[in-house]
């Protein structure tokens, strides 16, 4: 079976569908000989941020010489992003071989798994035979039945909560709360980037020790720089040139931040390592000349922070935005918050996808359509976008969009 085949395999799981609980890690995990018991965790959970704090993390623990796994979703690209060891992605033949094991433990679990709860599996074994000190745990959604939750962490970093995943979570902040705070158990402390009261009434209802960065920060002082897109972070005397850019990452960079003093690492690592940390499709410069940045800014709150950073550098007219959104997605709203920011918008096709549509239909949705056109072509949509001669070309609505921009762009 080769690389396509066996993930098309592993994809297949997802037929499962999404079903929140724990009794069947655990008992694949069982199986497996518990290896998540192998190693410290640090647990992440929130609506936005987790991949941004989890990528800074890591690679302050890497610069502090440990021995690093790292546990994210969605891919952008390809599967391999989510299992990372070391800074590198797990390989095509580590992929084979720990998912034949995990189908031997499911084999003899006797359960039906979902796809993320193999692809947990996978990546707790994995973990183990590489011998790793800290694994950054990012959960799934939710956090309490979520299946990275078989877990005890040392740290618990919770970012934020907004009206997301409603009809698996619940309907109230504080509903979607008190599922992410599920994963603070017996956690020693809980790093949290929110002011919400009714996320905060959650939070604290867990009786952990919380550290709130936003409050034991208040007297940071932060700036974006255009010329080499960072972001400038003040701690008292010392200043973080952090290279993931937004005033959104502000809030990632203390939580990672936190958790590291927590962990007693120096904090001249930390600031060496705020330079170059990478996450790609949050904010990424894909290119210079022309100015192109992708953002996976899906839902109303992740398109609200694109547009603060945009607004910020740019005028309406010297911006040209290639979008598309998944159906599931609050498009009217995500639209309504890019719009004042771009005076072109080009409307490209996810069909392909089972959740995307064709540019005509999200084309429909926005109610000043001036500057607003449909390709349904990405690649002729950019040569359209280019030939506008604007100062910066921005692609979002989607990870999967920026995914298959890269994919055919590059291809």
């Amino acid at each position: 079976m080769n690389i396509d085949q066996l993930l098309d395999e592993l994809y297949s799981y997802s037929m499962h569908g999404i079903k929140l609980g724990l009794e069947n890690i655990e008992k694949i995990c069982k199986e497996l000989g518990n290896p998540e018991k192998s190693y410290k965790i640090i647990h992440i959970a929130g609506t936005n941020g987790k991949g941004s704090t989890a990528t800074t993390l890591e690679t302050i623990l890497l610069e502090a010489g440990y021995r690093v796994g790292k546990y994210t979703s969605p891919h952008i690209l390809k599967f391999n992003e989510r299992i990372r060891m070391n800074g590198k992605d797990i390989s095509d033949e580590e992929i084979a071989y720990y998912y034949d094991e995990v189908k031997k433990a499911i084999a003899k679990a006797g359960v039906k798994p979902t796809f993320f709860e193999v692809t947990t599996a996978m990546m707790f074994k994995y973990f183990q035979d590489k011998k790793a000190d800290y694994v950054v745990l990012e959960t799934g959604m939710g956090g309490r039945f979520d299946a990275t939750n078989v877990v005890d962490a040392e740290l618990c970093i919770i970012t934020n909560v907004t009206l997301d995943h409603t009809e698996y979570l619940g309907d109230t902040i504080y509903k979607i709360a008190k599922e992410k705070a599920g994963i603070i158990k017996d956690t020693p402390k809980v790093i949290v980037a929110d002011r919400n009261p009714e996320f905060l009434k959650a939070i604290y209802e867990e009786n952990a020790h919380v550290v709130n960065v936003l409050d034991k920060y208040a007297n940071r002082k932060w700036s974006l720089d255009f010329n080499n897109f960072v972001t400038k972070i003040e701690i008292g005397d010392e200043i973080y040139n952090f290279s993931l850019f937004g005033e959104y990452q502000v809030k990632n960079f203390l939580c990672a931040y936190e958790a590291a003093v927590e962990l007693g690492i120096d904090k001249a690592a930390i600031k060496k390592v705020s330079e170059k940390t990478v996450w790609q499709c949050r904010f990424e410069r894909y290119s210079s000349n022309p100015l192109v940045v992708l953002d996976g800014a899906h839902n109303p709150d992740g398109m609200t922070e694109l547009k603060k950073v945009v607004e910020k550098g740019f005028s309406p007219d010297e911006v040209v935005a290639i979008v598309s959104i998944l159906k599931d997605k609050d498009r009217k709203r995500i639209l309504e918050i890019l719009r004042p920011v771009t005076s072109n918008i080009i409307f490209t096709s996810l069909a392909e996808n089972p959740r995307g549509t064709v540019g005509e239909e999200i084309y429909e949705l926005i109610d000043n359509k001036r500057g607003c056109s449909v390709e349904n072509d990405i690649v002729k949509a950019f040569e359209q976008a280019k030939n506008m001669n604007k100062k910066i070309i921005l692609i979002c609505g989607s990870f999967y969009l920026l995914s298959k921009f890269k994919e055919e762009i590059n291809g």
